[in-house]
């Protein structure tokens, strides 16, 4: 990279200038910026990069990269496109005024999503480092980098358990006849009814299609995947159900070994994982449209209602939709940038993997309701009987609908096999995402890399015991309540404004003008600077204000379990303010002193005993 003009605040970093030296005039330039560990070196008169070499640089310069670009690429998507994308978008694109549903949606990407998705990618990329050790750019803020360590552990105990379902329906797919297809096998009731009985809703009471309990598909899930009519509450969880021990322990050895040898492992294995889910949609997609109802069920998905975009509700579940779809906060995006080439063009990224996203979501909901449009159709019930998300339509509405068809057990395979890569891939962001924090904050770790993924992965396995119990699902409705909610949006806030506003959109702006030779546009510094932060403080507090009562179907959490719920999620937040008092109470100097050495970047901490503190300027705050 040449630099032909620097000006006085980065030279500083280096050291302080000294006055024009008539003895310098055989030297024209030469000027080091060493940041966070990498160095630049530009001399047109040494002929060669060379400068002193630290062992923090050193760290960086051995750092492992992608084996090929592609690696990266589809690690990112197989993270973010997730079962999120076909189980839940194609329904609140439904519930909230089909096509018209796509407006705040679409905006929520442009004005945030994609701001944040560019962000993570450029600061880990920059930095060379893991969510916790990126913050030596500010470093008051590193327990937030921990925060969304501790949140990405969390989901990795629930978010195992479905993959582990879905490898138990792969392996029970394995037959002439689906298990789910009768009421004739040893889990079902005598209440149990033939689906091919059910016409009309008058026979179903008060429930809907999607909510009534009685088919084979249901009593499938809930009587022998589950067995959770066997538990009376979280308070009666009984013994781990071996089946789901065995499927859970082969999804744990899936994972160790895609991460145990980093990247270079990991970056082939989602050759297969991030391609597969768009070959079997496809194949779907392509059956499905040829059923009967199909063209009801897809023109349902996209029937227009503008009158829904009068309700804050739909607003909110977009501006949620958008940011959990995308996956910014979990530390994963950082992590997968953080080994890239310095040079990589992080903004195309960013707009391909986010656009490629969100498309996955849209494209996945023709899949879904042409399949949905058959089931009303041949239920004869609507298609709001039918449509549901979550595990009750990829673990009983749409495996009952393929059971219906001739081929049912290619299809079941096919169907169980993309749910088993979707949640794989993602599953080994979240993981890389707790690895590669904790190796670069802990150079033990580093040394023992796989030790350290056999434990990592270990421990996960162990607490997700908890939800393969009889009573297993109130878990897992726990931890998937609570363990990502309100935490994740308050961790993402607080690394928004950390960047933009402490750190600095203008200096950060430099440091990716340095890795691409481009500065960002003015519209994504106002993002960075203004909308992002402010979208995510809304998001934080219609989550709290829209938290309701904990409860499964019918059953109604105790208060208890509602407390030990934000416990779990308190006890990720924690770690902002515990680390921000620790590390103040830690540094040296008057209480102004500690307040800028909290707030400036490690490099320039040199500044601080001169007495030039950036952020203590009012051009600092004002920069964009």
């Amino acid at each position: 990279m040449n630099v032909h003009v620097m000006s006085e605040h980065k030279l500083s970093s280096v050291a302080p200038l000294k006055p024009y030296n008539a003895e310098k005039k055989d030297v024209e330039l030469i000027l080091v910026k060493e940041h966070n560990g990498v160095q630049y070196t530009s001399s047109s008169v040494a002929g060669s990069r060379t400068c002193p070499r630290t062992s923090s640089s050193a760290d960086r310069e051995d750092r492992e990269t992608w084996g090929k670009k592609l690696d990266f690429l589809l690690s990112v998507i197989g993270f973010a496109v997730d079962l999120a994308n076909v189980w839940r978008f194609p329904y609140l694109c439904y519930k909230n005024g089909g096509g018209a549903f796509l407006i705040p949606y679409i905006m929520f990407l442009f004005i945030a999503g994609m701001p944040l998705f560019y962000m993570e990618l450029a600061l880990g990329q920059y930095n060379r480092e893991g969510a916790a050790t990126v913050w030596k750019i500010c470093p008051v803020f590193k327990g937030v980098g921990y925060t969304v360590i501790i949140i990405a552990l969390y989901v990795g105990f629930y978010y195992n358990v479905i993959i582990a379902w879905s490898l138990y329906y792969l392996f029970s797919s394995f037959t002439s006849e689906l298990p789910w297809q009768h009421c004739n096998n040893t889990w079902n009731s005598p209440l149990c009814k033939d689906p091919k009985l059910i016409n009309g809703s008058s026979l179903l009471g008060n429930a809907s299609y999607a909510k009534y309990k009685r088919t084979p598909a249901a009593e499938f899930y809930e009587r022998e995947v589950l067995h959770f009519h066997e538990s009376q509450g979280i308070h009666d969880l009984k013994e781990p159900r071996w089946q789901l021990t065995l499927c859970l322990v082969v999804v744990v050895f899936i994972l160790y070994f895609s991460l145990w040898k980093g990247v270079k492992s990991s970056g082939k294995v989602v050759y297969i994982t991030a391609t597969m889910p768009y070959i079997v949609l496809l194949v779907l997609l392509i059956r499905g449209i040829t059923l009967p109802g199909a063209l009801n069920g897809i023109r349902a998905y996209l029937h227009i209602d503008l009158k829904k975009l009068n309700s804050p509700e739909v607003w909110i579940e977009a501006a949620t939709q958008i940011f959990y779809s995308l996956g910014a906060g979990f530390g994963v995006l950082i992590a997968f940038a953080s080994y890239n080439k310095f040079e990589n063009n992080c903004y195309r990224d960013a707009i391909l993997t986010s656009t490629i996203n969100c498309v996955t979501s849209f494209f996945s909901g023709f899949a879904i309701f042409s399949v949905l449009g058959y089931m009303a159709h041949e239920h004869g019930v609507s298609i709001k009987e039918v449509a549901t998300e979550g595990a009750g339509l990829v673990f009983i509405i749409y495996p009952e609908a393929i059971s219906t068809l001739p081929g049912s057990t290619f299809f079941a395979i096919f169907f169980f096999i993309m749910l088993l890569t979707l949640g794989i891939d993602s599953s080994m962001g979240g993981m890389e995402a707790v690895i590669t924090g904790l190796t670069d904050d802990f150079k033990i770790l580093r040394r023992n890399r796989k030790l350290f993924t056999f434990v990592t992965a270990f421990g996960t396995f162990l607490v997700a015991l908890l939800c393969i119990t009889k009573g297993g699902i109130y878990v897992f409705t726990l931890l998937d309540t609570y363990a990502a909610g309100t935490s994740i949006l308050f961790g993402v806030l607080v690394e928004a404004v950390g960047v933009s506003w402490f750190y600095g959109v203008d200096r950060f702006s430099e440091d990716i003008e340095r890795m691409m030779g481009f500065k960002p546009g003015l519209y994504w510094r106002l993002c960075w600077k203004f909308v992002s932060p402010v979208f995510l403080l809304v998001v934080v507090i219609a989550s709290i204000l829209t938290t309701r009562e904990l409860k499964y179907d019918n059953y109604i959490f105790p208060y208890w379990a509602n407390l030990v719920g934000w416990g779990i999620a308190m006890s990720s937040m924690m770690f902002v303010p515990l680390y921000a008092i620790y590390k103040f109470l830690s540094l040296p100097g008057t209480f102004k002193q500690r307040i800028a050495y909290c707030i400036t970047p490690e490099h320039e901490h040199h500044l601080v005993a001169e007495g030039n503190v950036r952020q203590f300027k009012l051009k600092h705050w004002l920069a964009i």
